[in-house]
């Protein structure tokens, strides 16, 4: 068990620890999902070519499984998502490939042996942080992601026959930010308190219409600093309005956007002493109610050529104070020797109420159970 604490303001005791267990020690993905696979009533974890039964973790091949080198490039697997898209009653996956890749999704076989079956979703995925979820709370599974042969930013969603090509709509016409094929930053929220979701990418968001298939979607600019990963919309101070939280992706940085009462925003530093953080969640660790800002440092990212490549890989967390509106942050590393991916995945795996990570990278594939009463 690994953790250190990292006062950046006033120190504070940390309120959590994880105990790492390394489920695959090879490069399969960098992306991963939580999900019970089998029906058994236990989270099995699905990395794209494969899932990892629990309790054991035995690995069982989604698809042939492609042979990744670290230090020569990239997993065809950026991005894992689980659930149930045919309505059998069983858990698929859904992933992502490298920018401007397809995305696909895999059919549960339901028990039997074997790779699962493959069915296209769409082409041309682009920005590095595709969202995938329930956009509209009408329990239909949303790809917002880029074009980048259009460069239109676009909404998929399943038509009736779960295994045919997703419909798209339009919500960003061409040439539309964020829809270059590297881009960086995109995340789904209400940023201007209408009750509805937003489309935000580092340039500003699109606003969701009364009829989000038929209607246009209205750009509003703005500007959210550098090249970042997840956008996340939470009040950080507590005053009521939505503010922002993004992270660098290449270069050194944790911030977030204070959203003033004139609309604008203005940007504060929560950590520049931590490089290359390209994934980014809020979720609450401790139980407390407020979620913390979980996050870490992809490993070799442009093959060690990124400011801060050779520091630790570090798994941490930003646990968030505030004093009569002023807000403070204090940094919890988790692990020195696991960073993320594209994306960490976040559920109770062990059932003990409290919620673990699990993260796929260069580093290969692991988990991070809290630890202790």
């Amino acid at each position: 068990m690994f953790w250190l604490t990292l006062a950046l303001v006033a120190a504070q005791p940390p309120v959590v620890a994880t105990t790492k267990t390394v489920v695959d020690p090879v490069f399969r993905a960098e992306g991963c999902a939580l999900a019970d696979v089998n029906g058994d009533g236990q989270l099995d974890l699905l990395v794209g070519d494969f899932w990892y039964e629990a309790p054991d973790w035995t690995p069982h091949e989604i698809r042939p499984p492609g042979e990744y080198d670290w230090d020569k490039g990239y997993s065809t697997v950026f991005y894992t998502f689980a659930l149930d898209l045919n309505g059998d009653g069983w858990v698929d996956q859904v992933v992502i490939d490298t920018p401007g890749g397809a995305a696909t999704w895999y059919e549960n076989p339901r028990g039997a042996e074997g790779h699962w079956v493959e069915h296209f979703i769409a082409p041309n995925i682009c920005n590095e942080t595709p969202w995938f979820g329930d956009l509209m709370g009408d329990g239909v599974p949303t790809l917002i992601c880029g074009d980048n042969v259009s460069h239109e930013m676009r909404m998929y969603r399943p038509t009736a026959d779960p295994t045919a090509p997703w419909a798209y709509t339009v919500l960003g016409a061409a040439p539309a930010q964020g829809t270059d094929l590297y881009s960086h930053g995109l995340g789904v929220g209400d940023i201007d308190g209408d009750g509805r979701v937003e489309v935000i990418v580092r340039q500003g968001w699109w606003s969701m219409p009364a009829e989000p298939l038929a209607e246009p979607w209205v750009w509003h600019p703005a500007d959210f600093g550098a090249d970042c990963a997840h956008m996340l919309v939470y009040d950080v101070n507590g005053d009521g309005r939505p503010d922002l939280l993004t992270s660098s992706v290449h270069n050194y940085g944790v911030w977030w956007f204070e959203q003033l009462a004139d609309g604008s925003f203005v940007q504060h530093t929560i950590d520049d002493t931590i490089s290359q953080t390209h994934a980014l969640l809020l979720a609450d660790l401790d139980g407390c109610g407020t979620p913390e800002l979980v996050t870490g440092k992809r490993f070799w990212v442009h093959s060690g050529g990124d400011p801060g490549s050779l520091e630790p890989s570090l798994l941490v967390y930003y646990k968030l104070a505030r004093d009569n509106g002023a807000v403070s942050w204090t940094r919890v590393d988790l692990d020195d020797d696991s960073g993320v991916g594209m994306d960490v995945a976040v559920a109770d795996i062990d059932g003990d109420g409290r919620l673990d990570l699990a993260v796929a990278s260069k580093k290969g594939v692991a988990l991070h159970i809290q630890a202790g009463g």
